[in-house]
């Protein structure tokens, strides 16, 4: 069983996968870094704000609001939206989903490819091994019976 375990982590697949699994988180905190200190005020400078404020308000309902101050209770009456899509969130995770997509196959992919395809051209250059020695004997029977016939 523990051969078994061996054989299944050791596959190429799981210490890519795995790799990959931890390049990602590792470079996660970098996106978001980027991503809310570049991204987004760049998107903000369009939405009107330091945020990116691109959200779309669908419907509106009012709120009342009851305030107490110095012991006088004032109701406020306010506009607020039904429904908020927050594009900006989307376009800075889709953005951040980009970079991190874009480093992983520059960084990780991309050599490691390079790389099996080296390796796979060094096993075609490489000259064919000599036959095994019972081979070359059955050869040369067959050879001989060839020319006794």
């Amino acid at each position: 069983m523990l051969d078994e375990f061996k054989k299944f982590i050791l596959k190429g697949n799981v210490v890519d996968l795995s790799t990959g699994v931890i390049i990602g988180a590792a470079f996660g905190n970098i996106v978001t870094a980027f991503t809310k200190g570049i991204v987004e005020p760049f998107l903000g400078m369009f939405g009107g704000g330091p945020n990116p404020d691109l959200k779309i308000r669908i419907g509106e309902k009012v709120v009342e609001k009851v305030t107490k101050v110095a012991g006088v209770e004032t109701k406020v009456s306010e506009t607020v939206p039904f429904l908020q899509l927050d594009l900006g969130a989307i376009i800075g995770a889709g953005v951040g989903f980009l970079i991190t997509a874009a480093v992983i196959f520059f960084v990780i992919v991309k050599p490691a490819n390079k790389l099996m395809s080296m390796m796979k051209r060094k096993e075609a250059e490489a000259p064919p091994a000599p036959p095994a020695a019972d081979i070359v004997l059955l050869t040369e029977i067959r050879d001989l019976l060839k020319k006794q016939a």
